[in-house]
């Protein structure tokens, strides 16, 4: 058997495994597998069908060399991925380091062994357009121009009228209605 039959061996055995995920995103609240969940067990698949892997680092490029165990081949599976920088905070650079070379090794095993993961953009919530506000009404401008010919309207209030006039929304003349009905008030 060739090297990619092997290796389809290999991913087989893999797939037929109970693996659990032990990676947690809370905030979009999905689990996804840690290299520790599963390094060993492929490890220990390929090892079975005569193959490892040797993984090596340059400065943008990470590869995974797949050979076989016995080399009675010169067909090398090889996996590629272009490096990437990690700026964890409170890190010295050396950490940030040891973090993008931990998370190239589990990218190129997650591709080698065909590792199906959490798709965040696939089934994220769609985003939803948020209807533009409305617009603020003719009655509510002319109220508003009421109170400012009354000099009820504060100096910054007239400022802010007369900047946004075009664009105030129903919300923000409601507000300075409101305003003035306090200070009418009082």
């Amino acid at each position: 058997m060739n090297i990619y039959g092997k290796l389809a061996e290999a991913r087989a055995q893999f797939h037929a495994l109970s693996l659990k995920k032990t990676g947690k995103n809370a905030f979009a609240k999905y689990s996804y597998f840690e290299l520790g969940d599963f390094l060993i067990p492929a490890m220990e698949c390929l090892k079975d069908n005569g193959l490892v892997p040797v993984i090596s680092f340059e400065a943008d490029l990470a590869c995974m060399r797949v050979h076989e165990i016995d080399d009675t081949g010169s067909t090398v599976i090889c996996i590629c991925s272009p490096m990437a920088e990690a700026n964890l905070k409170g890190c010295h650079p050396i950490q940030n380091l040891g973090a993008v070379e931990t998370y190239q090794r589990r990218y190129l095993w997650v591709t080698l062994m065909e590792i199906v993961e959490h798709d965040a953009l696939d089934s994220s919530a769609p985003v939803e357009d948020k209807p533009a506000p409305k617009l603020a009404s003719k009655e509510q401008k002319a109220i508003i121009h009421d109170y400012k010919e009354a000099e009820i309207l504060s100096p910054r209030r007239k400022s802010w009228c007369a900047k946004n006039w075009d664009a105030m929304t129903e919300e923000q003349a409601q507000t300075i209605i409101d305003e003035c009905k306090q200070l009418e008030a009082a």
